[in-house]
């Protein structure tokens, strides 16, 4: 590790081998917490390259618990968080929405670190017990169409890892890693990214594989479609940049899309939004979020039709009734 330190320290990229064999390195527990905080900090000083990503993404989906769900065909919907905005749960949220609407959902979050609360806090404190069991996670979106996947159950690197994050307690790019590695390999993705330079990165990794995949990033910093500002997408043959009155939708404030100043406060604004209780802001933000997954999912769909889609599911209790479900199969 101290060659590597000093690599960084001087300014030099690594190459994809040694990024991969780096973070293979600390998920066996060669390197000590130090040396792993000198090695995540480095990269605060720069971004980091596109072979360094794909290295470090290598290393985490040889070492994942992996689980073979191509029979379901599921979307993921999953944002890299780091954007600090503490908005509600607008991805999690969609993700029940996209399951109500027909759609298989292989949701993969974690706890929140540079925001108050992730999908896995909300979910665990709202009762979902978390698990790796395939028979568990298979029953889950058999009944519900929609299964929760908590990474460090997948990812052993990302587990022993969570301390040093959470103490560091900024952005890293571990919250870049996380939504490319979904245990379940989904041929259908919609990322959210906190920066342009993500949709870059994002952008030349994905289009090497065979994903159906969208790339989203709000101008205004939101790694998800906000609605605060306009936002960017990129496709696999498409790039757009889209104002909310494009789309039909109004725009809406930062306080509008609060995620509350506790756990108890998520929760409550996540029940109420699938409960279609929400706020018309919370409302047509998941709905946007959601129509464009369920776009992506299916692309001989319209855009508009997407949306009508989205939103006969919140409305109609579909959304809800995945979200009961699902949590009725882990019990």
């Amino acid at each position: 590790m101290k060659e590597i330190l000093n690599q960084l320290f001087e300014g030099k990229k690594l190459s994809k081998d040694q990024a991969k064999d780096t973070l293979i390195g600390i998920a066996s527990g060669k390197y000590n917490n130090s040396q792993i905080a000198s090695f995540i900090t480095s990269y605060l000083m720069r971004s980091v390259t596109v072979e360094e990503l794909e290295g470090f993404r290598e290393a985490l989906l040889e070492l994942c618990i992996k689980i073979d769900f191509d029979a379901y065909n599921p979307i993921d919907l999953c944002g890299t968080g780091g954007d600090g905005k503490n908005a509600f749960n607008i991805s999690t949220i969609s993700s029940f929405i996209v399951a109500g609407a027909g759609i298989n959902v292989a949701k993969h979050g974690n706890y929140g670190v540079s925001s108050l609360c992730g999908s896995s806090n909300v979910l665990e404190f709202l009762g979902l017990k978390f698990t790796n069991d395939k028979s568990i996670l298979e029953k889950q979106i058999e009944t519900s169409g929609i299964c929760f996947l908590h990474a460090p159950l997948f990812h052993p690197a990302l587990k022993n890892l969570a301390p040093i994050r959470k103490e560091l307690g900024v952005k890293t790019f571990f919250n870049i890693l996380g939504p490319m590695v979904n245990p379940t390999f989904p041929k259908n993705q919609i990322v959210g990214v906190f920066s342009l330079e993500l949709v870059r990165l994002y952008g030349y990794i994905y289009q090497k594989t065979d994903k159906n995949f969208y790339i989203i990033h709000s101008l205004d910093g939101f790694d998800e479609i906000s609605l605060t500002a306009n936002f960017k997408v990129m496709g696999r043959s498409e790039e757009a940049i889209f104002s909310p009155g494009d789309l039909n939708f109004s725009p809406k404030t930062l306080e509008e899309l609060s995620g509350g100043a506790s756990i108890h406060e998520a929760a409550k604004i996540l029940l109420n939004v699938l409960n279609n209780q929400g706020t018309p802001a919370q409302k047509e933000v998941v709905i946007a979020n959601s129509g464009f997954a369920i776009h992506c999912a299916k692309p001989e769909l319209s855009l508009q039709d997407a949306f009508a889609m989205a939103k006969e599911s919140l409305e109609s209790g579909k959304a809800f009734n995945a979200y009961r479900k699902m949590m009725e199969a882990t019990a």
